[in-house]
């Protein structure tokens, strides 16, 4: 079947992607990429890569913005879970812990980037992650706590989860459960502290 124009340059925008993501790893971070390199596993030259994006920094926006779809991922996933009786918190850390496994340069991408060298993908990094904040407050909030309450729990709760899956991407099988009973005790605490708070307001 012979591709369109359109169908064409689409999957060569989709092989620069995943080359990127391809090439990450536990010691090397989006920023440490060379556009030749990228460009080099894609199967195209160098200055190909010009019609599908402006500069790395472009691509590494889509990559943020291809974490952040994964994250809304994880959030529809563990709903999911939840509505069929499973623990709220033991069902969230498992579930975006699988997530994190099966996906860890796109993950990789989050963790480095939170605090790379590139003003422009801290700022879509930190985006990415209130928008799982804000999704996580709402959550929180149909359980009757106030907004403000809400919001601090799902931010706490993010650092947790986050710290976690960082650990775990660099972590060793074994280490691995450990690491996820670790979160759900933490997340545990913090929901504990806030419906006490609530109670004595």
């Amino acid at each position: 079947m012979t591709l369109s124009r359109s169908q064409q340059k689409e999957r060569t925008r989709r092989a620069i992607i995943d080359a990127a993501i391809g090439q990450l790893g536990e010691s090397k971070s989006f920023a440490s990429l060379s556009l030749r390199e990228v460009a080099r596993e894609a199967g195209i030259a160098p200055t190909s890569f010009y019609r599908h994006f402006k500069d790395m920094e472009e691509l590494g926006l889509t990559l943020v913005d291809e974490s952040g779809l994964a994250l809304r991922q994880v959030m529809r996933k563990a709903r999911q879970r939840i509505k069929k009786k499973g623990s709220v918190i033991a069902s969230s850390v498992s579930t975006f812990m699988e997530f994190t496994q099966a996906n860890p340069n796109i993950f990789r991408i989050l963790f480095h980037e939170r605090s790379g060298t590139t003003r422009a993908l801290r700022v879509a990094v930190a985006r990415e992650i209130q928008y799982f904040v804000v999704e996580l407050t709402d959550y929180i909030q149909t359980a009757g706590f106030n907004h403000d309450s809400a919001y601090a729990q799902a931010e706490a709760m993010v650092a947790v989860i986050f710290n976690a899956g960082a650990e775990s991407i660099a972590s060793k099988p074994n280490q691995r459960q450990q690491l996820q009973d670790r979160a759900i005790t933490q997340l545990r605490y913090i929901a504990a502290g806030a419906a006490d708070l609530e109670d004595h307001s």
